[in-house]
This record gives structure tokens, sequence and C-alpha cells, in this order.
């Protein structure tokens, strides 16, 4: 292929809109959560999840935002959020560049229960399990990707879902970074 081919191709890999995946290191600090969906609000970007959660370095906070957007749009986004003066630094990822999961729980009926085998075996065909059990209700939880939840959800719902949630997605880098050394190496570079 010929470099202006490759580029060509590049350029249209840019501007393709699809999933991105931002992680953001930051200050275990109150009101960065504002701080940072503002930057999405002024570039009229929806976040489809946001989960932020502790990591294994006190302090320190990791948010993880998915979005669908170009590249473009991604890494001008993840750039403005590195200027946050409580954020460390943040990361651009694809689907193919992180492991990650999200958690759904479904609350149906008990009486989907009673009425033979069928939801049980649904509930184990699709790798869900049984969280709750209440006289009116039991509850389901789903560990996977969006579209897995999602079908659960449409098998379900002939059993009568009461009720729905799904968590926003929790994801690791398949990069072999530590978070610490990265963390400390950021340090010492400024």
């Amino acid at each position: 292929m010929n470099n202006s081919k490759v580029q060509e191709e590049a350029a249209f890999d840019n501007q393709k809109v699809r999933s991105f995946n931002l992680s953001v290191l930051t200050e275990n600090r109150s009101g960065l959560l504002n701080a940072v969906t503002i930057i999405f609000t002024r570039r009229k970007i929806n976040i489809e999840s946001i989960n932020v959660s502790e990591t294994e370095v006190e302090g320190v906070s990791r948010y993880m935002i998915v979005i669908e957007s170009t590249r473009e749009q991604a890494e001008k986004v993840v750039k403005r959020i590195r200027k946050l003066i409580d954020v460390f630094w943040a990361f651009v990822y694809e689907n193919d560049e992180i492991y990650y999961q999200e958690i759904a729980l479904y609350k149906v009926p008990t009486r989907a229960f009673l009425d033979g085998d069928n939801a049980e075996h649904l509930v184990r065909n699709n790798g869900a399990r049984i969280l709750v059990i209440e006289e009116d209700f039991i509850i389901i939880e789903k560990t996977g990707h969006q579209h897995e939840t999602k079908d659960l959800l449409e098998k379900l719902k002939p059993y009568g879902v009461m009720e729905f949630v799904r968590s926003g997605r929790i994801a690791m880098s398949k990069s072999i970074r530590r978070t610490d050394i990265f963390l400390q190496e950021l340090h010492n570079h400024h």
C-alpha cells in the first residue's frame, strides 16, 4: 500500500464514530466529577457510562468513561481533561485495548420461578446467578458486556421484569503498566 493510501485510511478511521473508553487517574477530591463532566457537556458529547472507583494507590481514583465519538474528539477531550489540576493523567482506549465488564441486576417476580424450571435454566444458561430471593421477587445478577446484559433482559421480559439496572463499565488496560510506577514516573518528570 502506498503512503497516501495509508494516510487516507488513517484519516477516515479518525473520523469514524465508535465507542471509546477514557481512563482518568485523579486525586480523590470532591467536585472533580463535575469538572470532568462539564468538558463533555461543552462539546455536546454524551457519556454512555461513567464509573469512579479507588485504585490500588491510596488517594488515587480512576474514572472509566465510555463515549461514542470520533478518535479525534476523544483525544481532544482527553487533552482537556489532562489540564485539570487534580488529574494525574488520562488515556484513550478502544474496546480491544482493554478488559472490561459491567454488572446488571434484574428484579423478577418470584412466581416466575415457581412455574417450572424455565426461568431457572434461563439464569444458569446465561451465566447469571440468583442474588436474593424474597417472597415477592428475586434479584438476578449478571456480569458481562453490555450486549450480554441486554440480551438477558430481553429473555427475562416475558417473566415480568419489575426493575433493571446496569452499572458503568469497569476496565483495565491490556498494558503491563503499573499505576504506582507510572504515577512516580510522572512525578519525577515534572
